[in-house]
């Protein structure tokens, strides 16, 4: 299928021009100052529209300009910024920044090999700048770009600068002003990383929904619920309180589970506020570790379960908060924080003990009924499981050990209901925070949904939604009847 750029950006810059603009874009428009642009760009990253505009405003407010922002400390701007995502990185950054601009004559450059010298500066944001602040050809590739683009078959590729380059050469060079703006807000409204409105889409005809999971419309996700199919998501959200203040509410609202289970919250019930404890719709269940800021579970549920069970009754591991079970009329949701194996191998024989200790109780509650076990495994079970695995053997989560109990867990009678569905590579659910691996597209698969093989027949679908951000980790998703 020939797919026609300029006539779908065409139609797309005439739907989203009543769309909500994207904040540099909004500032830009309001200012046409290079500073403030650049600065909003940097704080922008893995930070919400609104959160940016608010945070924009009160630096702005202390500092319009360099010299402004040149008499601000460290501490000071932090405090302004806060709560923008990775704000004391962004702080360090913008602290350096009038110091840097001197070599530029204390004015922003308009080219992008001069921008990325600056402090925070990536080939993004660069291209942004240039292509908002100084209106000069440059194509921007953000995360909405990267993916659309892929969806669309108009590039194949695994990383945003692979994106960049190809369509650096393919896509004509009057869509490259606007594209980003386009596709940011077609990003955000439409074409959204969980659960795409392809039912209402205005180029749906066109698109070729290239490893795209569309949401189901209202009436056939209620029609699922009718049928009895429900939506279960698990999701390592590595600290609940800072994946708040990057839209964790308004995403658990969008993906729309029936079942939400978390690991890693680092928190205690009373450390929360009211909004994470009390989403509409939701009741919570809470086990954190007796250790503030360290592991613990939790869920979310629709429907009232009949118990619930708070550990494994082992103190050595409940007191870390690792295993949350609700029971229903016909099956069990075992929420699981496996422990890592830790540098050195340090607590290796620590997690093979709560490894064995978890499943005799699995396997207790599988006589009885249904058994759902979801989580956080900390292992890549096979060399498919990750990119590099080769370079991998023996280190924590991909020992022979670990790896080990993870076949005697399937041999054991559980399914894992991703691989039913899945069996090709490059599926991953956690990617390290280091060397950019996320954007390259080095990860490893390691949060599971898995089913005792008896009721195989319940299990409907499974994915990794891989574009839903905020975390190290991304939410995995079961369709359970």
């Amino acid at each position: 299928m020939t797919f026609h750029i300029d006539f779908i950006l065409k139609t797309l810059e005439k739907e989203v021009s009543g769309y909500a603009v994207p904040i540099v874009d909004l500032i830009a428009v309001q200012t046409k100052d290079p500073f403030k642009v650049l600065v909003a760009t940097i704080l922008s990253a893995r930070t919400k529209d609104e959160t940016t505009a608010r945070a924009s405003a009160r630096l702005f407010k202390k500092a319009d300009d360099v010299d402004g922002l040149s008499r601000l400390s460290e501490a000071e701007i932090a405090k302004l910024i806060y709560p923008v995502g990775f704000y004391k990185n962004k702080a360090r950054y913008l602290t350096k920044l009038p110091e840097a601009l001197q070599a530029f004559s204390g004015e922003v450059p308009d080219d992008i090999d001069s921008l990325v010298t600056l402090p925070g500066v990536g080939r993004k944001t660069a291209n942004l700048v240039v292509c908002i602040a100084f209106g000069k050809p440059a194509i921007c590739v953000d995360t909405h770009v990267h993916r659309i683009m892929n969806i669309w078959g108009y590039v194949d590729t695994k990383t945003p600068l692979q994106t960049e380059k190809i369509l650096r050469a393919k896509l004509p060079t009057k869509h490259w002003l606007r594209v980003n703006s386009i596709l940011v807000a077609f990003g955000q409204g439409t074409c959204r990383p969980v659960g795409p409105h392809c039912d209402s889409c205005v180029i749906q005809e066109y698109c070729p929904q290239i490893g795209v999971t569309p949401r189901k419309s209202p009436q056939a996700r209620q029609k699922a619920r009718s049928a009895g199919i429900k939506k279960f998501i698990s999701w390592n959200v590595n600290g609940i309180r800072a994946i708040e203040k990057k839209g964790f509410v308004e995403i658990v609202r969008e993906m729309d589970p029936d079942i939400l289970a978390l690991q890693e919250i680092k928190a205690q019930p009373e450390q929360l506020s009211q909004n994470l404890i009390n989403i509409d719709g939701y009741q919570s269940f809470w086990h954190s570790a007796v250790r503030k800021g360290y592991s613990g579970v939790a869920v979310y549920s629709r429907e009232e379960p009949l118990h619930v069970y708070y550990g494994i009754d082992q103190k050595e591991f409940d007191e870390e908060g690792r295993v949350l079970t609700l029971e229903f009329a016909d099956f069990f949701l075992v929420n699981v924080y496996f422990p890592n194996a830790a540098y050195g191998l340090k607590r290796l024989d620590y997690k093979l003990n709560f490894n064995r200790r978890l499943l005799d109780f699995t396997n207790d509650l599988a006589d009885k009924k249904s058994v759902v076990i979801c989580g956080d495994f900390n292992v890549a079970h096979k060399a498919i499981d990750l990119k590099n695995p080769k370079n991998n053997i023996n280190n924590p989560g991909f020992t022979p050990e670990e790896r080990a109990w993870m076949d005697k867990f399937i041999e054991s009678g559980y399914l894992d209901t991703f691989r039913k569905f899945h069996s090709g590579p490059n599926h991953y659910s956690w990617w390290s925070y280091r060397f950019n691996a996320r954007a390259k597209g080095i990860g490893w698969r390691i949060d599971y949904f898995c089913v005792d093989k008896k009721s195989e027949d319940r299990i409907k679908s499974a994915a990794i939604l891989k574009d839903v951000m905020g975390s190290d980790h991304c939410p995995v998703i079961l369709d359970f009847k």
